[in-house]
This record gives structure tokens, sequence and C-alpha cells, in this order.
């Protein structure tokens, strides 16, 4: 049997000329990421190891995100961890606040990932890069460590899914509603430490941004790594944002799937995940019922691209956010917020009554700027949302594209552009 393309990516990055699923590798790294929560764990694991230093200074990325601006005392020592270790070891791709940006959107951007990757992140959703052909996943904190000392890291041989995505989206329907319907279809364990590999003539009808959200929520659906063919419009945009080469790899004709599933883009609604799990899905026309929101948020890793603000701006215009109710936008690198203000979108946000931040992780992992209340109901664009995820226990989270979060945040209840 031949290989998938995230086995002929291990097979060269452990310089064996075949894989097979199961197989237990040694892969070299081309990056290692790490952010604020994370990093400090590596850092002092890296210690106890006695390494003179990290393996290469150009190959590591550390970005502070979660918490910053810092918020209090801890997460201010956490970012001294990071910066004084960044400066010690002379890392080129550390980014301060001003400069830096949600991870998984600025690593991309700053051209630090292409295709042919191996990229292990101390950050579950470090999948995202499977975007541009990479093989990208979510470690924990000690084999970031070890991936700093050493440049490898161990991987068991995933086996596969392939997606085959037909037909062409409807307005309004994004790459949020592709991988939510797909996360409702299968469940969260659906593709438990497998390789979610997408392919199909759907694909040319999804716009970068969208490949970037459907990668980036492969984990919840318990992928190992989500993964795109690399097309033209791939190789547009690595070119566009990096100066490093890139190897393309296909999948074998005979390549093995554990499963197959074929998924016709021409008929699905903008879909929302329900409390408490990122399956419990519903298209718009089964919400049949007024749910109250408290609170919308736009942005995070999954969807705080430029894409998504524009679509949020497309729907905000003229319009008012809710009285009684918070609308929180984040774009997610400074780039993004800059292209935001330059195309008067910043403006619309405003005054529409929503209010704009710089990039942080803070509300999606119920860290900061935007904690939910006993009982309050969230929108979010964000890409989980478990019992207490953004704050009280007893709150809820609803998790929907930029389009039905704008127009949630302007009707007061789960909406979306058309019924405005």
């Amino acid at each position: 049997m031949g290989m998938t393309m995230t086995q002929k990516i291990l097979a060269a990055h452990a310089g064996l000329e075949r894989v097979v699923a199961g197989q237990l590798i040694e892969a070299d790294l081309d990056l290692v990421l790490g952010n604020d929560i994370t990093s400090p764990v590596a850092i002092r694991e890296m210690e106890k190891m006695k390494v003179d230093g990290v393996f290469h200074k150009d190959k590591i990325a550390l970005v502070p995100d979660h918490f910053v601006p810092n918020k209090d005392i801890k997460s201010a020592e956490h970012c001294k961890c990071v910066r004084e270790f960044a400066l010690r070891n002379e890392i080129t791709n550390y980014f301060e606040v001003g400069e830096m940006g949600i991870e998984h959107a600025l690593l991309p951007e700053k051209g630090l990932t292409v295709a042919g990757d191996v990229i292990i992140g101390a950050d579950s959703h470090t999948c995202t890069y499977g975007a541009l052909g990479a093989f990208s996943t979510g470690v924990g904190s000690t084999d970031m460590a070890a991936g700093m000392a050493t440049g490898k890291a161990w991987f068991k041989v995933p086996a596969a899914i392939k997606f085959n995505l037909v037909g062409k989206p409807s307005s309004w329907v994004s790459g949020k509603d592709v991988i939510l319907h797909i996360i409702g279809m299968i469940g969260v364990d659906g593709a438990l430490y497998r390789s979610m590999e997408f392919v199909g003539e759907g694909i040319k009808h999804l716009t970068m941004d969208d490949r970037f959200t459907i990668a980036n929520m492969a984990i919840e659906a318990g992928g190992k790594n989500g993964i795109f063919p690399v097309d033209d419009l791939a190789i547009a945009y690595m070119k566009e944002h990096s100066k490093r080469n890139f190897t393309v790899y296909e999948a074998d004709e005979d390549a093995e799937y554990e499963e197959e599933y074929t998924i016709d883009l021409s008929t699905l609604r903008p879909t929302i995940a329900f409390p408490h799990l990122p399956e419990n899905t519903k298209t718009i026309d089964e919400v049949t019922e007024d749910i109250k929101v408290d609170q919308v948020v736009i942005g995070s890793c999954t969807n705080g691209r430029l894409d998504d603000l524009r679509c949020a701006a497309k729907v905000l215009k003229g319009r008012h956010v809710k009285k009684g109710l918070r609308c929180i936008i984040i774009p997610a690198t400074q780039a993004i917020y800059l292209q935001a203000m330059e195309e008067g979108l910043i403006k619309i946000f405003i005054e529409a009554g929503a209010v704009v931040s710089t990039p942080t992780c803070g509300p999606c992992l119920g860290g900061y700027m935007g904690i939910l209340a006993e009982k309050e109901r969230c929108v979010s664009t964000t890409n989980r949302n478990f019992v207490g995820r953004m704050g009280h226990i007893t709150s809820e989270i609803y998790l929907a594209s930029p389009a039905v979060a704008a127009a949630s945040a302007v009707a007061g209840v789960i909406s979306w552009p058309e019924r405005l």
C-alpha cells in the first residue's frame, strides 16, 4: 500500500523510505512552538536536562499570546520567564507585545510554516498549519523541551481518514461551518490519533482562511493533525509570506484510509455547536426558539483572520449591537489589526457598539477579556465550548462562524444575517 500525505512527510523527516500506521519513529523538526502558558514549563524541564542551549535559534518560536498584555502578576512572571529565555538563547522568532499575535495566525503570516514541514507546538491547535500542507501537531511541554534541546521528536505514525469535499458553499457558509459539520458528524473522538486529510474539487472554493480554520479544529475531532493538498492558492500564500523553500507531498493513489467521507459543501448550512461539546451541532434551521445571548466573541486562532473580520463588518455595518449585550472583537495579529483599520472595519465595529481588543487568546480559555458570569450565554467563534471554558461553570458557549456571531450580536438571540 502507498502512503498518505502525512505519512510521506514523516517518513522524509525520519530518514526512511516508507512508514506505516502505528510505527514509532524519531523525526527531525522544522519548528518548535511555545506560548506564555506552556513555555515556562518547557523551560524548567530544559533546565533539568542541563543542555547547553537550544538546537537551533531560528527554528523555535515563542509567542506570548494567552494572557498578554499581562493581566496579573502571575502572567507577568510567565512572560518574564519566556522573555529571559529567548534573550539568553538569542531566539530569532520571539514576539514581544506590539509585534505578537495569536500564535496560529502569526506563524503562517510571518512565513515560519510551509508545506512539507514537521512542526510541534505546546498548544493543541498547532494542527492549524496543515492548511499549508505541513504536518503539525500539538504536544505537551515536556516534548516541547526535548524538541527545543534536540530538534527531534518521537511520533507514532497516524492512520488516516479521507474527507472528500465537493461542491461550492453558499453565501454565509464558511470553513467554520464545514469543520463544525464534520465534528458533529463523526464526534469529538471520531478521528482519535488519526490524520484528517482533506481532498476534492470543493477545496478550490475555500479561502486560505477557511482552510486554516478547518485544520485548526481537527483536534476537536480528536485528530492528530489535519492537512490539505498544496494547490496554487497555498503556493501563492507561501510565496507572499515566506522566503523559505517548501516541499509538496501528495498522497499515493493507493494510500490506505481507515474511513472515507464525501461532503457536499453546497448542502451545508450555517452550523452552531451547542453546549457543552463541539460535536453537539445544529444548523441555523434547527434553531427554532429564541436563545438569548449575553456576549459575542469574534476572534481567536480559529476565526480572528481578515476574512473573519470582513464578514463580521459586512453584517454589522449600519447596524448596532443589541442593548445589554457585549460584543468583543479581537484581530488575530497586529498586521490583521492594521489592515482592518485601513479598510475601515474597526470604525464599523466601534460604531456598531462593539469593543476591539489588541491580539490575545484571553476569552477563548476563560483567561480574561470576556469572562462569563453565572448562567450567561456567549456565541463565540472560538474552538471549544466545554463546561466552564469561558468562565462560570453554569455559563454556556455556542460555537459559530463570524457571520452567525455578528448577526447574533445584533439580534440578541442566536441568528444569522438573512434573519436580520
